[in-house]
């Protein structure tokens, strides 16, 4: 009975928090996409802090990933390829996995890393010293004043981050290629080129929004969270990470089987 009690309030609340996230996310899309047309401006200047923070900061760790990622699929690849003398196929198999799957995953996981845990430290300071009162007490709504920008800047610099990644997974593919797989540096990418299709590209592409998001969402709903004293806010923090990466998995999942099934039909 007690198992059965645990596993019951564990969904319900599991189901409010993704209410909670939900309702947030409403919010922020409300004043992105409405709100602007009701006399309320949209915050454009720390939109894009946001978007040189979220984007531009990421570049330099999110290249060198991806480019070790894209080297070590072409190994890993060219392992089992080779028993079939299908070396070839090499760049082929690199270009799909990061379109598809690897390059908005690890973008993903990167910005949790550096953005997602930054919203949720910022915002839960913030809740601690009583500014986010202080903003209420002005009549300023911190959804609007705080989550919005970091709404914009996500849902616009995931996608050109994945673009970025994919293409350097793609070149460290073409290290190994050019190294041992005889391939040109040109024929190494034509043949990735050769191999994708435009819904390789677009589902990848939607898949980055959705992650923006929600991680996004995540990373605010802790930092509005947030109890007193320092040590909530490191709490708030370390669960924005944790549940970020499981939901943009679960995201993952989600939006994969549903491309499957539509490809099908």
């Amino acid at each position: 009975m007690e198992l059965t009690t645990q596993i019951g309030g564990s969904v319900t609340d599991g189901l409010a928090y993704l209410g909670a996230l939900t309702r947030l996310g409403g919010r922020a899309a409300y004043f992105t996409f409405v709100a602007p047309f009701r006399g309320k401006p949209l915050r454009f200047e720390s939109a894009i802090s946001q978007a040189m923070q979220t984007g531009v900061g990421a570049l330099p760790i999110l290249s060198l990933i991806t480019f070790f990622i894209g080297l070590i699929l072409a190994l890993q690849s060219a392992y089992e390829l080779r028993k079939f003398g299908a070396l070839n196929y090499v760049a082929s198999a690199v270009a799909i996995s990061m379109t598809r799957e690897l390059g908005p995953l690890i973008t993903a996981i990167v910005v949790i890393g550096r953005s997602g845990s930054a919203f949720a430290a910022e915002i839960g300071t913030m809740k601690v010293t009583e500014e986010i009162d202080a903003l209420e007490t002005m009549a300023i709504d911190p959804i609007h004043f705080l989550v919005t920008p970091k709404f914009i800047a996500m849902i616009v610099m995931l996608p050109c981050l994945t673009i970025w990644a994919n293409s350097m997974g793609i070149l460290g593919g073409a290290l190994f290629g050019v190294a041992q797989a005889d391939f040109t540096l040109v024929r190494y990418i034509q043949s990735s080129l050769d191999a994708l299709f435009l819904r390789d590209i677009t589902t990848g592409l939607i898949k980055s929004v959705m992650f923006g998001i929600t991680i996004t969402a995540v990373g605010c709903h802790e930092g509005l969270s947030t109890g007193a004293g320092a040590e909530q806010v490191g709490r708030s923090t370390t669960r924005a990470v944790v549940v970020s990466i499981f939901l943009v998995i679960l995201v993952d999942l989600i939006f994969t089987a549903l491309f499957f099934f539509v490809s099908e039909r």
